[in-house]
């Protein structure tokens, strides 16, 4: 009988020290948030990588408020509540950090030049990475693309089309990653997407460039360069590169009209 009661107080000395520690669990978290919630507030924002933007601009967009706290702020909402208010920051590069005790960090990255693809009378400014970015009247001073119809366009959407030319659409993108990364987009007249076989670009105001959809275009490009820097053409020649053999052989096709 005595063991019996003496097990029963040892589980109720059992009990009682697990709700302890839970207890004591429980008060030091609740401390925890009590302390993030009245410290480590939003004092100082740092915006870096702005080109087209001013500092109050996103700082605007960003909804940031002084006086926020630093641990409870959204990263993620901040990047979008950018990226739709302004429309040449890449939500995908844009890189938000907390700096202890009181400093937000924003680094934006903005994109490349766009391009121009008209229709219907309007002129709307495309991004490298496929982003309408702007709105507006004239298509002078940039590259442009045409021969495809874009799905109710609308700025800080990404292009659409048909699904009939989805494919298309696949190559344009493709394309333009890869002349964005090698810094050869300046180079980029106009773009064609009117062939249901091949895409072409009037490239350094002399050249024709016929390549396959789904091409691998890095490959491509990196054949182009070779062709143009050969002895082969000469700097007052101007002419069409066919390089859709699928051997890879490039065939130039010089143009001798006066």
């Amino acid at each position: 009988m005595a063991r019996r009661r003496g097990s029963a107080r040892r589980r109720r000395r059992g009990g009682s020290g697990f709700l302890y520690k839970l207890l004591s669990v429980f008060l030091i978290c609740g401390c925890l948030v009590a302390a993030i919630t009245l410290f480590f507030r939003v004092d100082t924002v740092v915006i870096t990588g702005e080109k087209r933007y001013t500092e109050a601009e996103i700082r605007q967009a960003s909804g940031v408020e002084d006086g926020d706290n630093l641990f409870l702020l959204n990263k993620y909402q901040v990047i979008r509540n950018i990226a739709e208010a302004l429309p040449y920051i890449e939500i995908e590069n844009t890189r938000i950090q907390r700096k202890l005790p009181d400093t937000l960090l924003i680094q934006v990255q903005e994109c490349g030049d766009p391009l121009a693809w008209t229709q219907d009378g309007t002129v709307w400014l495309m991004s490298p990475a496929g982003k309408i970015v702007e709105q507006t009247d004239t298509a002078a001073g940039y590259p442009t693309v045409d021969g495809c119809e874009l799905l109710s366009p609308s700025v800080g959407t990404q292009i659409a089309v048909d699904t009939a030319y989805e494919t298309r659409r696949e190559s344009l993108l493709e394309l333009l990653a890869v002349l964005d990364e090698t810094g050869d987009l300046a180079k980029v007249d106009a773009i064609h997407l009117g062939e249901a076989s091949y895409i072409s670009m009037d490239y350094m105001d002399r050249f024709t460039v016929k390549m396959p959809y789904q091409a691998d275009f890095s490959y491509k490009l990196r054949v182009l360069e070779l062709a143009i820097n050969s002895d082969k053409i000469q700097d007052n020649m101007t002419g069409t590169f066919d390089m859709r053999q699928e051997d890879g052989q490039v065939i130039f096709d010089q143009d001798t009209r006066k």
